[in-house]
């Protein structure tokens, strides 16, 4: 196969189909461990005894986004603008999610009462800091008893974004290398605590900073793609090889997250900027059901193994991806389409240029 340039024309990509494709795979992982409450029967899981489809998946959607996100700043490198389609983007979408998986799936999960028991500032306050919505108990007895144990990740895409802000206005991301200094920095202290260097953090505190500093990593790998794509050349040769690297990393759980970072970001990108046939040119057109369907495989999984206690894993997880594809339609075509449309009535004001003059996007940089 011939090499391919990232300098793709605008929106002649992938990342839609592969952002769709990690969701599906996120559902596919949660729907066994939604039945058993462990991995046991998690398809990645048992192939290789480390990752899950549900880590590999949500890893990816880091990756593209740093990659997405760093260009949507340089595109346009003003501060109210950026923050306000970076919050048009993921706002609305989790709001409406939020709420019905608060009101609606939590109910069908709880007894008589549950609207009684509700914690309404505890509530309001999951959903300003874009986390898993605060309920009254609910799927008393069953695995994992959460009305969206899927949300949990949003909080920390937004402080990706808050991040790339903060190194813009610093006037950081005018340097080409700062996306992969700042990565080098994550890997680093990641390194450092895994190890125990920092043994003063322990427990919930040092669960939270590992985790900070696993999808900072993530991002940054995708954002460093983007910082230095001109140089970056996509060929199956290379493909091959960074697949042989992920699936080696893979059989250790001390490598397996270096090589998602590795060959895994490799691969996406690959996958993302490869030349496409007709079923990919349609898919490219298909509306952009991903986020949707990240956002209601939990709550649709839930209901149906508790309402169905004897389905199979395979059931589940086909029934749950059927579904969500439907709400994330849904979704697309009624929340997150028009709150994107409010683009246009962007805030108008005229910030100084913080970064390099603007260019021409190569991908799908406001999603």
């Amino acid at each position: 196969m011939p090499a391919h340039g990232t300098a793709a024309p605008e929106r002649c990509n992938n990342f839609n189909l592969i952002r769709l494709a990690l969701a599906l795979l996120v559902i596919v992982s949660h729907s066994p461990e939604m039945l058993d409450g462990d991995r046991s029967r998690e398809p990645l899981t048992r192939l290789f005894h480390t990752l899950s489809f549900g880590v590999l998946a949500v890893d990816g959607f880091f990756i593209l986004s740093g990659y997405l996100i760093l260009q949507s700043w340089l595109g346009r490198p003003r501060p109210l603008a950026f923050l306000q389609k970076r919050l048009l983007r993921i706002v609305p979408g989790y709001l409406v999610a939020a709420l019905l998986s608060a009101l609606v799936v939590g109910a069908l999960g709880a007894g008589a009462g549950y609207y009684g028991q509700f914690w309404w500032g505890g509530l309001a306050r999951s959903l300003l800091l874009l986390d898993t919505p605060v309920t009254p108990a609910t799927f008393a007895g069953s695995h994992y008893p959460s009305v969206n144990g899927a949300m949990w990740t949003i909080h920390y895409e937004f402080l990706c974004y808050l991040t790339v802000l903060a190194l813009g206005l610093a006037g950081l991301l005018r340097w080409r290398h700062a996306p992969l200094a700042v990565l080098a920095a994550c890997l680093s202290l990641w390194a450092a605590l895994a190890l125990g260097v920092w043994p003063a953090l322990a427990g919930a505190a040092r669960e939270e900073t590992l985790l900070v500093l696993r999808f900072s990593s993530c991002f940054f790998t995708g954002a460093s793609y983007y910082s230095y794509r001109a140089g970056v050349v996509y060929s199956g040769r290379n493909a091959v090889l960074a697949l042989a690297v992920l699936l080696l990393c893979l059989s250790q759980p001390a490598s397996a997250e270096a090589g998602l970072l590795l060959g895994g970001a490799y691969l996406l990108f690959y996958c993302a900027f490869a030349a496409g046939g007709p079923l990919l040119r349609r898919a490219q057109a298909m509306p952009d059901a991903s986020y949707g369907v990240y956002l209601y495989g939990w709550p649709v999984g839930k209901l149906l193994a508790w309402y169905l206690p004897a389905i199979s894993p395979l059931a589940l997880a086909l029934a749950s991806i059927a579904l969500a594809y439907l709400c994330g339609r849904l979704s697309w075509r009624w929340v997150e389409q028009p709150a994107l449309r409010l683009k246009s009535r962007a805030w108008r004001w005229r910030a100084p240029t913080l970064a390099a003059a603007p260019r021409k996007n190569d991908a799908n940089a406001d999603c």
